[in-house]
């Protein structure tokens, strides 16, 4: 069964969604019969990456918050990252995600695609890496078994800019408005980073109906005159 995940690395909720998704496919004990592909989205494609920035001043500018709100809003979301075992660093790097994205669909022609997220999401949350430095992404890429020139070309290229954008589109197309997004087996939404149960919910109602609708219906067989392989006719 398909499951499709839109995303952002910059977004602090997908990494989160990742995590309690990839808990509820362990306890569905489906995992083996999933295929998971990671779409783009781009929660502020014109943003400029600055290193230099400070991201809690850069947040509370980009919503009108004060800083005060900012850092309390960032320790919030960071408690949550931590009921999943992850430890959100608060000083990231302000950096426009499109190379990152060009970097996961590399990824994603030699099915590295989940590992290529998790290195991402790693290095913008945790490690507080600027994942549009494209030193940086050819790290990322080798560490996870990519080629190191494949993908320096990349980068120096437009080469998956065009997927980027179709995955995008298509997103617009479905009415996706936010991420994270799940569309399990092309039937079922889940928009967010719901709760493990929710997500282990839809999963077993996805993959059952996933299952009936691609299990080989049974022959009623009626005998008569043939010949079997090892030459018998009879």
């Amino acid at each position: 069964m398909k499951v499709e995940i839109w995303s952002d690395v910059m977004c602090p909720f997908c990494y989160i969604g990742k995590r309690r998704f990839e808990d509820a496919l362990q306890q569905s004990g489906h995992q083996d019969k999933i295929e998971i592909e990671w779409k783009s989205f781009q929660l502020n494609p014109h943003l400029k990456t600055d290193p230099s920035v400070n991201y809690i001043q850069y947040l509370a500018d980009r919503k009108g918050w004060t800083i005060d709100y900012t850092t309390q809003m960032n320790d919030q979301i960071a408690q949550m990252a931590s009921e999943v075992g992850l430890s959100y660093n608060s000083t990231r790097v302000v950096a426009n995600s499109f190379n990152a994205h060009r970097l996961s669909h590399l990824a994603k022609k030699y099915n590295l695609g989940n590992e290529a997220e998790e290195a991402l999401f790693k290095a913008h949350f945790i490690d507080a890496q600027n994942i549009d430095d494209k030193a940086t992404l050819v790290k990322l890429g080798t560490e996870i078994g990519l080629n190191a020139e494949e993908i320096q070309q990349v980068l120096d290229s437009e080469t998956y800019a065009n997927e980027v954008e179709q995955d995008i589109a298509e997103a617009q197309h479905l009415g996706i408005s936010g991420v994270p997004f799940f569309v399990m087996n092309n039937k079922y939404g889940v928009s967010g980073a719901q709760a493990l149960p929710v997500f282990l919910e839809t999963i077993e109602k996805s993959f059952a109906e996933w299952e009936q609708e691609n299990s080989k219906p049974a022959l009623t067989i009626i005998e008569g005159q043939s010949c079997t392989p090892d030459g018998d006719c009879n």
